[in-house]
């Protein structure tokens, strides 16, 4: 645009003295002159006309020569600006690839994070389920040992240097008082025997002369039970016990208060303790208690050397020496079923079943009104 404006005025510049010079002058009055003034336009005009085209000419050449010119230069600013470009995509695939390689290397990072992230939560989930299952274990041993020492703290409140327990240590009667004491100290139902449920070489003593022979089904019902000890009824094991032991050996005259008996046993509350010369008097009447010489239980007029209280309630029932053998019975039958439960009897399973069968004879027996004469 440059190029152009100063052609322009070029142009200009040169036609104006060619315009001046033909500008014709005023006659002077009363000149007469005025012929030659017309030759002379004349004559000058093919003048006029020459110049005219010689700068016409001379524009066209200084024309064509600014036009190569100006391609000239736009030419170079062309291949100039071409060049920078090139270097701007040589400078643009450059930095793509390093944006590239960037990212790759991000994407390698973060699959690795993620990666060791994952391996240190499946680290730690292993190591808790091993804590949680050792915590478990410890538990269970806890359990399994404070169960053993409330066990042999009962064994040893119930049998003292001076005032052994019998029923506990026979050897320390004479051959003919091995099996029972006449009397007998205040304790809980879970006391009352077995002292071959708490000792783990203890084993139950066979009857001298008898053969013996495992029933298939009652061994059966036994190994399943024991596999998941428990006091539930609904089990065959123990509905077969209390359909046929249990209900029959604590079904007595008084029928309500059979049922009270009952309870406190399998709640392990009953307490049975001997009757003092000087007793306190009962707290219930005569006629639900019993006394000295009627049994509560079956209501008949019986001597009672025993009485018997549910629970806390401090209400005392007199019972006759056939009734405690019978409550005495079921009882030792709950404490060994319980030291299983426990898991404080540690013998073979055919050896616990006898232990078993042993003391469903007993209540057998005792049901059927056979106990010993010193109860």
């Amino acid at each position: 645009m440059a190029l152009v404006s100063q052609t322009h005025f070029e142009e200009d510049s040169q036609e104006q003295p060619a315009v001046g010079y033909w500008k014709p002058l005023k006659p002077s009055k009363g000149s007469k002159e005025e012929p030659e003034t017309g030759c002379q336009d004349a004559g000058c005009g093919d003048d006029s006309q020459s110049t005219e085209q010689r700068n016409v000419s001379r524009l066209r050449s200084s024309s064509v020569e600014i036009r190569e010119k100006g391609s000239e230069f736009l030419k170079e600013e062309l291949h100039k600006a071409q060049k920078e470009l090139k270097l701007k995509d040589k400078e643009c695939e450059r930095l793509s690839k390093v944006r590239e390689q960037l990212e790759q290397e991000l994407e390698e990072l973060t699959a690795s994070l993620f990666e060791e992230a994952h391996k240190m939560v499946r680290e730690a989930n292993t190591k808790q389920a091993a804590s949680e299952k050792q915590l478990k274990e410890a538990w269970g041993k806890i359990d399994m040992l404070q169960a053993e020492v409330t066990a042999l703290k009962t064994l040893v409140i119930t049998s003292t240097p001076s005032s052994p327990n019998w029923e506990l240590h026979p050897q320390l009667q004479s051959p003919s008082k091995a099996v029972f004491r006449k009397g007998h100290g205040r304790n809980k139902s879970t006391s009352s025997a077995i002292v071959t449920a708490v000792s783990q070489s203890a084993t139950p003593a066979p009857v001298s002369r008898e053969c013996k022979e495992i029933d298939s089904i009652l061994f059966a019902e036994f190994q399943s039970w024991k596999e998941s000890p428990t006091l539930d009824k609904s089990c065959s094991f123990l509905d077969r016990i209390y359909r046929e032991d249990v209900g029959p050996c604590l079904d007595f005259t008084k029928q309500e208060l059979s049922e009270l008996v009952r309870v406190a046993v399998e709640q392990n509350t009953l307490t049975i303790e001997p009757v003092a010369s000087q007793m306190l008097p009962v707290v219930v009447s005569a006629e639900d208690s019993g006394g000295p010489k009627k049994c509560a239980l079956s209501g008949l007029p019986r001597t009672c050397k025993h009485r018997i209280m549910l629970g806390d309630s401090g209400n005392y029932y007199y019972i006759s020496p056939s009734c405690r053998a019978r409550i005495t019975a079921v009882c030792n039958f709950f404490t060994y079923i319980r030291y299983i439960q426990q898991g404080l009897v540690r013998q073979d399973v055919e050896l616990m079943y006898w232990e078993v069968m042993r003391l469903r004879r007993e209540m057998s027996l005792a049901k059927l009104g056979f106990y010993p004469n010193e109860m």
